[in-house]
């Protein structure tokens, strides 16, 4: 019997193909302009408090009340995403937030005491719209009910496009992190302390409602509790591998919050405040053109060890920043530690996608976001009061630290990531870990 053989390409789908996607451009548009306050929130905080009490540990304690608080609601607010739509959670979360960080300004310029600030920091922070997670979702839907050829899930094409649009999402996040910062440094500095988180509010409101207006792109509601079976879905965080990529995110993190507050304090130690929203800048843009090429190029091996090769760069990049005292060389070695940053942040969402049935994947999503928050918190409050206590340069220790940490993590659990769910040393797979009884899963 004769066997027809299906002609395969070995081209990775581009940036080209992954934009050619139906109604790809009507949430991409509003939701990168949803996306600029989370890159504005917690640095505008950190000027704005700074300058209204004169120190670096008190605005990075509740910048930190911000993240911490971000992090443990994000979850929550993802598995409501997911339940219920993303529109009906994130309507009211939008001018929530909005209402919450008004408050927080309003303290803060009449000169509060803390607990007041870092009581009104709870609810800035819980409130912060999961735009990002809520747009990889996006793509996760839109790609996997594309037509195609029955290899993989959703068709060989669209399977693979899942890779690309992680790389694409984790530069537009960069890309709000070289836009953000600039931006609220500039009107902190140029215009009022308080003009940066002012400007934070109103896009959060504008950019949120157009995002949520965009009904048609977003995955469906799965409003059942529980599964067919009778037994509650799980959360995704009962997933291993979703708990240790928790702790890869956690260092990533680390080193977003520690770079905010040191090279903030670094350029007000020299009597160049301006010149932090441009290092930072340079920063985030390492970030987003690593994204570009390790996005753009076609990866043989697992994506397992992938991570751990661009963790351990991760972790060797930052580690002489605590020693640099001249601009120039600080923006070099920002620059190549951003450029450590996103082949961790692409593989990690790639298995994220992987390793998670659809039920609960913009919930998985925030997770890492929520993740990057406590990392990015964590290490601006550590930072914060290493600078205080040591000097400008103390607080690049924390980066250093945190993906080190990080990094054994990964390396000792890795097994936990292999996306065919099968789990070294008890053979479990996906299915059974998250409850949704659709048997195995291939990746």
């Amino acid at each position: 019997m004769a066997t027809t053989v299906t002609p395969v390409t070995n081209r990775k789908p581009g940036y080209r193909d992954l934009l050619r996607t139906p109604g790809a451009w009507t949430f991409l548009l509003p939701g990168f302009l949803a996306r600029q306050p989370f890159a504005m929130l917690t640095l505008g905080i950190v000027l704005l408090v700074e300058d209204t009490t004169g120190s670096f540990g008190t605005a990075g304690t509740v910048s930190a009340v911000t993240g911490v608080s971000m992090a443990l609601f994000a979850p929550r607010s993802g598995r409501l995403a997911d339940r219920f739509g993303q529109r009906a959670v994130l309507v009211p979360g939008v001018l929530l937030h909005a209402a919450a960080v008004g408050v927080l300004v309003a303290l803060a310029l009449s000169r509060a005491p803390l607990w007041a600030l870092l009581l009104a920091a709870v609810p800035a922070g819980a409130s912060v719209p999961q735009v990002g997670p809520m747009v990889r979702a996006r793509w996760a839907h839109l790609l996997r009910s594309r037509p195609g050829p029955p290899a993989g899930r959703g068709g060989a094409g669209s399977t693979r496009l899942l890779s690309t649009a992680a790389a694409f999402e984790s530069v537009t996040d960069e890309f709000t992190f070289v836009i953000g910062p600039v931006l609220a440094t500039a009107l902190c500095t140029g215009v009022h302390p308080a003009a940066g988180l002012a400007a934070e509010a109103a896009l959060t409101i504008v950019g949120g409602l157009l995002f949520a207006a965009q009904r048609r792109t977003a995955p469906p509601a799965h409003r059942r509790a529980r599964g067919a079976d009778g037994a509650r879905h799980a959360s995704a965080l009962s997933v291993p591998g979703v708990r240790v990529l928790i702790v890869a995110f956690l260092g990533i993190g680390a080193v977003f919050g520690g770079m905010q507050v040191s090279m903030a304090a670094f350029t007000d130690s020299i009597g160049q405040p301006g010149l932090n929203g441009v290092l930072y800048g340079i920063f985030a843009a390492g970030n987003m053109l690593a994204g570009l090429v390790y996005g753009a190029l076609t990866w043989r091996s697992a994506p397992q060890r992938r991570l751990l090769a661009a963790y351990a760069l991760l972790t060797l990049t930052t580690a002489p920043l605590w020693a640099v005292d001249v601009v120039p060389l600080l923006a070099v070695l920002g620059l190549l530690a951003g450029m450590g940053i996103a082949p961790s942040l692409i593989t990690g969402f790639t298995l994220v996608e992987r390793l998670v049935p659809a039920g609960v994947r913009t919930e998985a999503f925030t997770w890492m976001a929520g993740a990057v928050a406590l990392g990015q918190a964590g290490a601006a409050s550590a930072a914060g009061q290493l600078t205080d206590g040591f000097g400008a340069n103390a607080g690049f220790t924390v980066p250093l630290a945190a993906t080190a940490l990080a990094l054994v993590t990964v390396a000792a659990l890795r097994g936990w990531l292999k996306p065919d769910g099968e789990q070294a040393g008890d053979g479990r797979t996906d299915d059974r870990r998250t409850g949704d009884g659709k048997g195995p899963r291939t990746g």
